[in-house]
């Protein structure tokens, strides 16, 4: 017996070695050679950490192998031996930020970072190498690779709008795990807009008890909220998957569930938007805010908050005839409703700055003057292009956002009817991969270019699978757009890899739209069996 499951084993390693000449992983590394070498993973296989720091990097490898292999691998201490996966920490011969290397050989794998965030990076190159390996009962024969690797941008954002539809913690958490292995390292969280406030506050509790209430397709939608628990849950898994939460706060528009918690600090809006703003002419309006931030800050250890800023005068329709906010204008000499409104965004910058925190914001706020070492802005209306190079010129580091391709619940097929346009403008696999913004800014600006973030409105996203054959897989191309250096893109390529890729959303119940086979309806999670491989809990 032992001698035909050593045959087995060669076989598999041949077949491995021999039939992959292209490395599989998304986003395409900067560098990466298939070796004579195969690593046999199994039961039996180690993880050694070489510094404590790494423990959270390592319990990722952990939770990762047994939910999607049921492998339960365990921490080895002392001296490395063979059939380990070794966790290292150093700067040497790695270059870039969140730089990492990746070597596979027959007896361990190594993987180098120069940072906590580097030996992540590689944990999740690894794990791609190995799901798109066949399970054998337990064992995995993984091919030989060397790989050199560092992100192009500081930046791979997600954001995520919760307060038109709530899709709840777990599906948060299932989203982290999906970008944690295209090393997409920014979850941006929409909590507060015009349909719901979705983030537990404790000094302010009507603001999750009523404030929470509806949605964006149903007012009376049952109240829905994060608790501080469940936010610090989510920013702690996110941590071990290298992923920093950054929250946001709407304001001083998009306030409408916030008023109605706490009606005596709005400033009013229209019919069409009711009560929009927070007042600008009370002077607890402030007071209040600053407590809510205070709490946000303690609550997501990002050192910078999302205040929003745009569209406010969607709803200022009642500000002129605000006894306050006449009194502000008076007494500050400001002209306008817009100097109204920038008054209103310094004060509450202040706030976020007293906290020594970032301060982060839509692109209407490149107009106001903000100390631009503390603040980033998100260009987001492609339409405006002005605004981006009105925020490079001001001095501001700026995350590329743009509406066509990075807004989400655009459609990403020109048939599609559920879904936004911009005109018969959307958002196809290819324009996501291929979007350039260099186009735009000089090689002095890029240096201001902090990233790419894809955002996830959610008007038209009800349920699970909505939100997932919108995601899947144009997420996989903003991570390759985010990471990989243009010198090194391929269109063509990354799809040859893409198509490998939609074994594993099947494998997870992924409600993907398919873009080599658009005509394709997915089967609906509900009505899925569990397809997972058991065979390797008998052995």
């Amino acid at each position: 017996m032992k001698k035909i499951y050593a045959a087995l084993l060669f076989s598999m390693i041949v077949v491995v070695t021999g039939a992959q000449t292209a490395c599989p992983v998304i986003p395409a590394p900067a560098k990466a050679t298939v070796t004579n070498s195969s690593f046999v993973l199994n039961k039996y296989t180690r993880i050694y950490v070489g510094d404590a720091s790494l423990n959270d990097a390592a319990t990722y490898l952990q939770q990762e192998l047994m939910k999607k292999e049921l492998l339960p691998l365990g921490l080895a201490t002392g001296v490395p031996g063979q059939n380990t996966i070794l966790l290292v920490l150093s700067k040497k011969n790695i270059e870039g930020d969140e730089g990492y290397t990746l070597g596979i050989k027959d007896k361990a794998i190594s993987i180098v970072g120069n940072s906590v965030g580097g030996v992540v990076n590689g944990i999740s190159s690894l794990l791609q190498l190995i799901r798109v390996q066949k399970n054998n009962s337990g064992t995995i024969a993984i091919a030989g690779w060397q790989i050199s690797d560092a992100p192009r941008y500081r930046w791979r954002g997600f954001m995520l709008d919760e307060s038109r539809h709530f899709m709840g913690k777990q599906k948060v958490l299932q989203l982290l795990d999906w970008m944690a292995f295209y090393k997409l390292n920014r979850f941006h969280w929409h909590l507060t807009d015009e349909p719901a406030w979705r983030l537990e506050i404790k000094r302010y509790p009507r603001l999750a008890l009523l404030g929470s209430v509806g949605s964006f397709t149903d007012p009376l939608a049952a109240a829905a909220y994060y608790t501080q628990q469940d936010i610090a849950d989510v920013v702690h898994y996110a941590a071990q998957r290298n992923i920093t939460v950054v929250p946001e706060i709407d304001m001083p528009g998009h306030a409408t569930a916030a008023n109605r918690a706490y009606p005596e600090f709005s400033g009013g809006g229209n019919d069409q938007h009711p009560d929009f703003t927070f007042d600008p002419g009370n002077a607890r309006t402030y007071t209040y805010l600053t407590n809510i931030l205070r709490e946000v800050n303690m609550l997501f250890p990002s050192g910078m908050i999302h205040l929003g800023g745009d569209e406010v005068s969607f709803g200022t329709d009642k500000w002129l005839q605000n006894e306050g906010i006449k009194q502000l204008m008076e007494a500050h000499s400001l002209k306008d409703l817009k100097a109204v409104e920038r008054y209103f965004m310094e004060r509450m910058a202040d706030s976020v700055y007293s906290m020594d925190a970032k301060l982060l914001a839509w692109d209407e706020m490149a107009e106001v003057n903000l100390p631009r070492e503390k603040t980033i802005i998100f260009w987001w209306r492609h339409d405006k292009p002005a605004q981006l190079k009105m925020a490079l010129e001001k001095g501001y580091d700026v995350v590329v956002c743009p509406r066509l391709p990075y807004y989400f619940d655009f459609v990403q097929d020109s048939l599609h009817r559920m879904g936004r346009k911009w005109g018969k403008g959307y958002s196809p696999l290819k324009d996501v991969y291929s979007y350039e913004v260099a186009s735009l800014v000089n090689e002095q600006q890029m240096k201001q270019v902090q990233g790419l973030q894809a955002n996830l409105w959610t008007e038209t996203v009800t349920n699970f699978n909505r939100m997932d054959y919108l995601v899947f897989p144009r997420i996989a191309a903003l991570a390759e757009a985010a990471w990989t250096k243009e010198s090194l893109k391929n269109y063509e390529d990354f799809t040859g890899r893409l198509k490998k890729q939609l074994g594993l959303y099947r494998d997870a119940d992924i409600y993907f739209y398919n873009p080599f086979n658009p005509s394709e309806i997915p089967e609906p999670v509900y009505f899925r069996k569990d397809k997972r491989n058991l065979s390797a809990q008998e052995n």
